[in-house]
């Protein structure tokens, strides 16, 4: 993780991460203002609380009550040399709690990342730079060996090669690479997360058996979504990209939206309509991408070749991004690659929905196959040594699919987490399926997979699958695990050059009578997206008309707005609110695209709370007495602080809504229960002193919205990258 440091007044200084800013000061003995702790105070602290942290979760995971758990920590310095200390936690357990749970608690507060990080080799480099910014590959934790020449299966280039390739190309687009945790709890299973040190929405994860094949698999997918735009879905780019020569690739095309909103002649071909538009209720205006909101210049598309004829179509950026998700995207060594990659996460998703949603039952793979990949069996033996039982089953569909799976079985919560790999090469579909079962995962995390059930409703229900799609943590039915299966065991073989990999899986789609569109990104590397229209879509084709993110226009520029609207413009907001019968409890980031700092109010707002605040603006007491019960009822996350100005709200409405009650009579008693300070901001919002209590002032220019600025920096920088080249090609 990056962490940045200012410098403020005296000797204040500032580090500043993600949302989150630390301010260190010193002793007034020291010459400080001694205003905060200082840096060594939050270093002795850190690890009392990665303690306390660790003993918690072990405490939730078995409903211990930690009320009257106590924690504390001294660190013991030698007379001798000061920089060598001992520190000693004490935890204190209540006599409720078992032996064994407190061998446990103990155990579990060993696990402290902080302890463990001391006490592994720490190592300190100081450098200087000539800029912070242009110090881009200092945070990738491994660099391989020039002299390596290490191939796996399905990679024409070896791995050092290719992390040298991939980095290079970040590296050359201004993007500083943070790689924030590896996880390796098993043999041959490692996995990591990392993410855009400048803006940390832009993260993947990736798996192998190595942790070289890891950092290949997170590169590989970082390329991916950059050259897909995905880390970029739903967001709004600001007004000066909305209104660029180009907004998401320089060569898509814009569709003026015609007088009677029909779609625009060219847009789509006719297999494309008559799966995303059979009834014709399909609207130019529903096709608007959520990102520019230019409703002006129409609908931006993007070109998408045609399998079949290798003729041009033109896609609408809307309709992906409301309907695919990341399926369908990857990116390789070269294209052949990243087809057969792509390609095959498509069959796994579509065939992992097959089997999910008509509970079917799949034959298990004989030991006998199994002991051929003993690295694999290593990992799975040392799962089962853990005490969670492993079964692997073959679900090609009786060979028709390169797909398999990995469930695991959790007897401490009965749950189950089943998932699945594809790959034209056996092996390589088997150890995905186990790699990406432990993908970022701890065993305690382990105990979070939902129990199988014999619901076919539930199973059947979409948005299982979307869990499914997103962390394969959605329900199973138990009969998947009967041993009478649907299908007799195949020990299948697609496996050959990228090439023929590529013609293979396109065959089977062909088989399946589904046309592919593919679109080729080589800007930043080899990449591609594959959309298989009725095939590979993640969420409902209705959602294009009921669901479509695009709502975010109707909204966005008057809820950034709001301080600033009249008093009309404000009922109209909170009419259009009502009428359209939105969900209350969608947090406003989503519906308008913008990414708030989660910890302000903007970052917790709700279309329940947003109305709640206009309804006070515009001196609508009762219908925000109304909401205000809603809120404190249903909102049992709230910040505190949050919370505290509702509760005295709701009691203040009661009094100025009572013609019986005066306030005067009450505040005294309301100052010391609720503070001055929030009494002062419930009054100023019931007699219009205060509108938007919490909401700082911010507009379409996106003033003080940090987060989501650096989203769009980071989009800026490849932004760029692509104006340049598609200059020098008209060069």
């Amino acid at each position: 993780m990056e962490i940045k440091v200012n410098y403020l007044d005296n000797l204040r200084i500032e580090a500043k991460f993600d949302d989150y800013s630390v301010i260190a000061d010193q002793p007034i003995r020291y010459k400080g203002d001694g205003t905060a702790p200082g840096p060594f105070d939050y270093f002795l602290a850190s690890s009392a609380m990665c303690a306390a942290y660790f003993i918690k979760v072990y405490c939730n995971n078995r409903d211990i009550p930690t009320d009257n758990i106590r924690i504390s920590q001294n660190n013991i310095v030698d007379p001798e040399d000061r920089y060598k200390q001992t520190f000693i936690i004490n935890v204190e357990l209540p006599e409720s709690i078992s032996e064994k749970d407190k061998k446990a608690i103990l155990k579990s507060a060993e696990r402290c990342t902080v302890k463990r990080v001391i006490e592994n080799d720490l190592a300190f480099q100081v450098n200087a730079v000539e800029s912070l910014d242009d110090d881009k590959e200092a945070l990738l934790s491994i660099s391989p060996d020039d002299a390596e020449q290490t191939y796996i299966l399905g990679k024409d280039l070896p791995l050092e090669q290719t992390i040298a390739n991939m980095t290079s190309k970040l590296a050359d687009l201004g993007m500083k690479i943070d790689v924030s945790s590896w996880r390796n709890i098993v043999p041959n299973v490692w996995s990591l997360h990392i993410r855009d040190a400048a803006a940390e929405l832009c993260f993947t994860n990736g798996k192998g058996s190595t942790k070289e094949s890891a950092l290949c698999s997170a590169l590989g997918e970082f390329i991916e979504r950059l050259s897909c735009n995905f880390f970029y879905n739903d967001q709004f780019f600001g007004e000066e990209i909305a209104n660029a020569e180009f907004v998401h690739y320089p060569n898509e095309k814009w569709f003026p939206l015609e007088d009677d909103d029909s779609l625009p002649a060219g847009l789509l071909d006719d297999y494309c309509l008559e799966i995303y538009n059979p009834d014709d209720e399909l609207c130019g205006s529903h096709l608007i991408d959520t990102n520019s909101g230019n409703i002006d210049r129409g609908i931006c598309a993007i070109p998408y070749q045609r399998h079949s004829d290798g003729e041009t179509v033109y896609i609408p950026s809307n309709l992906i991004e409301n309907l695919f998700l990341s399926n369908g995207m990857s990116a390789g060594n070269n294209l052949a690659e990243a087809k057969v990659q792509c390609l095959s996460e498509i069959f796994e998703r579509a065939v992992k929905r097959q089997i999910i949603e008509d509970e079917l039952t799949m034959p298990d793979v004989p030991q006998a196959v199994l002991n051929k990949y003993p690295s694999i069996v290593a990992g799975i033996e040392a799962l089962e040594a853990q005490g969670f039982p492993i079964v692997v089953k073959d679900c090609s569909l009786g060979g028709q699919f390169p797909v398999m799976c990995v469930t695991l079985m959790n007897p401490k919560t009965g749950g189950v987490f089943a998932s699945f790999g594809a790959h034209p090469s056996f092996e390589v579909a088997l150890e995905r399926s186990l790699t990406e079962l432990l993908q970022g995962r701890s065993f305690e995390g382990l105990n979070d997979v939902q129990k199988p059930t014999f619901n076919s409703a539930a199973v059947a229900e979409p948005e299982n699958f979307v869990e499914h799609f997103i962390d394969s943590t959605g329900l199973i039915s138990w009969r998947f695990f009967s041993a009478k299966h649907d299908y007799e065991f195949v020990e299948w073989d697609f496996s050959g050059s990228n090439e023929e990999e590529c013609d293979a899986l396109f065959g089977i789609l062909e088989q399946l009578g589904k046309e592919a569109y593919v679109a080729e990104f080589t800007d930043i590397g080899a990449a591609c997206r594959i959309l298989v229209p009725d095939y590979s879509e993640v969420y409902d084709v209705e959602d294009l008309i009921w669901d479509n993110t695009n709502k975010a226009l109707d909204y966005r520029e008057d809820i950034l707005n709001i301080h600033s609207l009249e008093e009309d413009q404000l009922i109209d907001l909170v009419e259009q609110l009502e009428a359209t019968q939105l969900d209350n409890y969608i947090d406003i980031s989503t519906l308008i695209g913008i990414e708030f700092d989660e910890n302000t109010a903007w970052g917790q707002l709700t279309i329940l709370e947003l109305k709640l605040l206009i309804y006070l603006a515009i001196g609508a007491l009762e219908q925000a007495q109304e909401l205000v019960g809603e809120f404190l009822q249903f909102n049992d996350n709230t910040a505190p602080g949050r919370g505290m100005f509702y509760q005295a709200m709701s009691t203040v409405l009661e009094i100025a809504l009572d013609e019986e009650l005066e306030f005067e009579d009450y505040q005294h008693n309301l100052s010391r229960m609720f503070g001055e300070d929030v009494i002062e901001a419930v009054v100023g919002s019931i007699n219009g002193d205060v509108t938007f209590y919490g909401l700082t002032k911010t507009s379409m220019q996106l003033e003080g919205l940090d987060k989501h600025l650096r989203l769009i920096e980071s989009y800026k920088k490849l932004h760029k990258a692509r104006a340049a080249i598609a200059a020098g090609k008209q060069n």
